[in-house]
């Protein structure tokens, strides 16, 4: 049995439909790609185009914005935006409130801490590589 899509309509007339994910019950857009072990939290939204790779997580009202990728093992907080086509490594962990902005790179394994601001086109290497 197939889950009923879940439609959303911005102030700007572009409808994006949605499906819940089954481990944490998040919406997944179609065109999206989450691994089914992956657990998306129930206010947390992926966007067309992102990639959610085998057991990440990701927070309670957390946004993975369009074409952006979450490594394996990778866990995002709640509330963290991560913007367009940004790339989240594996094993890496962005707290939450954290912003990362479009065109990203956060390195496998690196630790982003909460309230974190990541500028648009920043590459962060990996652990020991964290903004200051």
């Amino acid at each position: 049995m197939s889950t009923p899509a879940e439609v959303v309509e911005t102030d700007t007339g572009t409808i994006t439909r949605y499906r819940r994910h089954p481990l944490g019950r998040g919406l997944v857009a179609s065109g999206a790609t989450v691994d089914p072990t992956a657990h998306i939290e129930r206010t947390a939204y992926v966007e067309p185009g992102a990639v959610v790779g085998r057991g990440a997580w990701i927070g309670a009202t957390a946004w993975i914005d369009r074409d952006a990728t979450i490594g394996a093992a990778a866990v995002v907080g709640a509330n963290v935006h991560v913007g367009q086509n940004s790339h989240i490594g594996h094993g890496a962990r962005v707290g939450g409130h954290s912003r990362i902005g479009p065109n990203a790179r956060i390195g496998n394994g690196a630790h982003i801490p909460g309230d974190s601001q990541i500028d648009a086109f920043a590459d962060i290497a990996g652990p020991g590589d964290i903004p200051a």
